[in-house]
């Protein structure tokens, strides 16, 4: 009797020792894609800041997005170390020490993982570092957060003034600045929030990825997310929406946000992915090479690499999902060649 209770006392500890462990792994940073003992000295440090699991499969892919581009920049730009933080805040004091610029891709609105920290990210602010947002962390609640916000990377979604529609953007022109070197025209399916709360005059806002989206996506009614007067007055006139920008601050700070990539899959199509990896490097002030960031188009399994535990649709294969990512560079390729 008094071996067994010794055996279950002793499974116990080494399952908690086990949990603690494991907790302890996703607490540090992961540096993907830089081998063990790389010489970090004179890399610029970019923090990526991923949020909690939510959606549905492949869907807010808020870990495996940073952990995808992260490495992408790490092996193919030698002046940056990226490093990556697993669902939440960095517990470490000393996680943003020296970093050049702050990347955010969460879950937005009331419990956007920012929020509690906007002293302490205001005062990064106040340094001079960048700081993206991608997708669902564009969304801040409207007040101070939402100010800070537009004043660090330009603008925000604003509930009952800006949408969330799925719909495919066709960005037919891209115009000429450092984040788009090596961009072509694109078009992807995505949820590609629009009519953002921006500054006053758009000052020092500038537009990257812009596309006309369908009236359909005009039409609902007042709602936090659905619609509401403004964006019903665009119905038939065809304007342009922006969806991805990069802003600059007074003192040299600069930002970036990006409404789409509510669809991990997404990260595929190869001049999405070159716009962000180029807009990463620019708020940490590193010079975008001529011809963009250069990567290879991740394959299925890259794809599907630091997923977070979501139930897989029954109807998905690899095979079918290689034929989407071919699909969505095909116009790419005939671009390219122009």
């Amino acid at each position: 009797m008094i071996r067994t209770s010794r055996a279950v006392i002793v499974i116990a500890l080494s399952i908690c020792l086990s949990a603690i462990s494991a907790r302890a792994a996703d607490e540090q940073p992961q540096r993907p894609g830089l081998p063990a003992g790389a010489d970090l000295a004179g890399r610029k440090k970019i923090v990526f800041l991923s949020g909690k699991p939510s959606h549905g499969y492949a869907q807010h892919e808020q870990y495996a997005g940073d952990m995808l581009l992260a490495k992408d920049l790490n092996e193919n730009v030698p002046g940056v170390v990226c490093e990556v933080y697993k669902h939440e805040w960095p517990k470490d004091e000393h996680a943003f020490d020296g970093a050049a610029a702050i990347v955010i891709f969460c879950d937005g609105g009331p419990g956007h993982m920012a929020i509690p920290h906007l002293k302490e990210l205001g005062e990064l602010m106040d340094k001079g570092v960048g700081l993206g947002c991608i997708h669902y962390a564009v969304e801040l609640p409207k007040g101070k957060a939402g100010d800070d916000f537009k004043k660090w990377i330009g603008g925000y979604f604003e509930t009952f003034f800006s949408v969330n529609p799925t719909w495919t953007g066709h960005f037919a022109e891209i115009p000429q600045e450092e984040v788009t070197r090596g961009v072509h025209p694109f078009s992807t399916h995505d949820e590609w929030y629009y009519h953002m709360r921006f500054r006053d005059n758009m000052e020092g806002v500038t537009p990257i990825l812009s596309a006309v989206p369908p009236d359909s996506t005009r039409q609902g009614k007042d709602d936090a997310h659905g619609g509401n007067p403004a964006v019903r007055a665009g119905i038939g006139k065809n304007e342009p929406e922006t969806t991805v920008w990069v802003a600059t601050r007074d003192n040299n700070g600069r930002g970036f946000g990006c409404t789409g990539a509510h669809f991990h899959f997404n990260w595929a199509q190869n001049d999405f992915r070159k716009t962000i990896l180029n807009s990463v490097l620019w708020i940490a002030h590193v010079e975008v090479p001529r011809d963009g960031v250069q990567s290879k188009t991740p394959t299925v399994d890259e794809l599907l690499e630091n997923l977070d535990p979501k139930a897989e649709p029954k109807d998905f294969s690899k095979e079918k999902l290689q034929q989407e990512i071919e699909e969505m560079n095909r116009a790419q390729g005939a671009n390219a060649a122009k």
